[in-house]
C-alpha cells in the first residue's frame, strides 16, 4: 500500500539499521561505559553513539527537518521533526537484559506519519506509516498487525512498566491489574509492539517523555488501537500514556482518573 510516506519510513528503517550497528557491538560489552543523568537515570555511550550517527543521516539525508532526540538538544524549525530514543529501556541494557528497542519517528504538522521500533537483540523489528498500516517482520514476510478484539477487562491482558512510578495513582492501577485476567511487567516499548501485534490488550506509563512514546503512538493507532494520555488526550505528548485495543480504552481511563 503507497502513500505519501513511503521514503520517510524507508530512511527510517534505514536509521533503525544504523541504529542497530552499534547498539548490538555495544551490548554487552565489557568497556561498556554508564553515566547518571541529573534524573539519575543511566545513559551509556550505545546511547549518546547511537543518537550521534541518526543526528549525522539525517543531517545528511533530511537537511531541513528538525531533531528532537533523548541525549543531546534539539536542533531545526519546521513543520517536520524527527523524534528518536536511541536506547529505550537503557537500564535493560546496560544490565544485558535484551529487552530494548531504538525508536524512530516523524512528526509533521503536529502529528506522527512515520515510526520505526527496532529491538535487535529480541530479533524483531516494527514499523508504521500514516494510512498505510502496522508492520513486522517475520521469516515468511512482513504481517501486519492489528489489535485484539477483547472487550472486557475481565478477559484481558494489561501490560506495565516500573509500579513504583505510579504515586498517587497506584492504588487505581493495581486495581486495574486485579480486575484484569492477566497481567505482566513487559516495560517499555515491548508493552505497545505487543498490544500491537494483538496479544497484550492494555498498556500504560505514569511518567514518560515524548521520544519514548512517538513512535509507538503511531504503531499502536495504524493497528486499530487508541492512545492517549492518562487524561485521555490523544496522543504522545502528554507525559503519561494509555494504549488499549479501543474497545477497553474508556472502561480502563474512567478507572484512573484521580
Amino acid at each position: 500500500m503507497q502513500t505519501p510516506w513511503d521514503d520517510d519510513l524507508a530512511l527510517a528503517l534505514r536509521l533503525a539499521d544504523a541504529a542497530d550497528t552499534i547498539t548490538v557491538r555495544r551490548f554487552g560489552a565489557l568497556d561498556l561505559q554508564v553515566e547518571a543523568k541529573p534524573d539519575s537515570s543511566p545513559v551509556s555511550d550505545a546511547d549518546t553513539a547511537t543518537e550521534r550517527e541518526l543526528r549525522t543521516l539525517l543531517a545528511r539525508e533530511r537537511p531541513a527537518d528538525a531533531f528532537h532526540g533523548e541525549e543531546f538538544a534539539d536542533t531545526g524549525t519546521g513543520p517536520r521533526r524527527w523524534i528518536v530514543d536511541p536506547v529505550d529501556g537503557t537500564k535493560n541494557y546496560v544490565r544485558g537484559v535484551p529487552v530494548w528497542a531504538t525508536l524512530v519517528a516523524l512528526e509533521h504538522e503536529g502529528r506522527i506519519v512515520v515510526s520505526a521500533v527496532s529491538a535487535p537483540a529480541l530479533g524483531r523489528r516494527w514499523w508504521a506509516s500514516e494510512g498505510g498500516g502496522a508492520w513486522t517482520a517475520t521469516a515468511d514476510g512482513p504481517r501486519r498487525l492489528a489489535v485484539s478484539r477483547v472487550a472486557r477487562l475481565a478477559d484481558a491482558s494489561v501490560s506495565w512498566s516500573d509500579l513504583a512510578e505510579w504515586g498517587p495513582r497506584r492504588d487505581a492501577w493495581l486495581g486495574v491489574l486485579d480486575s484484569a485476567w492477566r497481567s505482566r511487567g513487559y516495560g517499555d516499548f515491548w508493552s505497545y509492539a505487543l498490544l500491537a501485534e494483538g496479544v497484550v490488550d492494555v498498556a500504560a506509563e505514569p511518567v514518560v517523555e515524548l521520544y519514548d512514546l512517538a513512535a509507538l503512538d503511531l504503531l499502536v493507532r495504524e493497528a486499530g488501537g487508541t492512545f492517549t494520555d492518562l487524561a485521555g488526550r490523544p496522543g504522545p505528548g502528554g507525559g503519561s500514556a494509555l494504549a488499549t485495543n479501543g474497545l477497553l480504552h474508556d472502561e480502563v481511563l474512567r478507572a484512573l482518573q484521580p
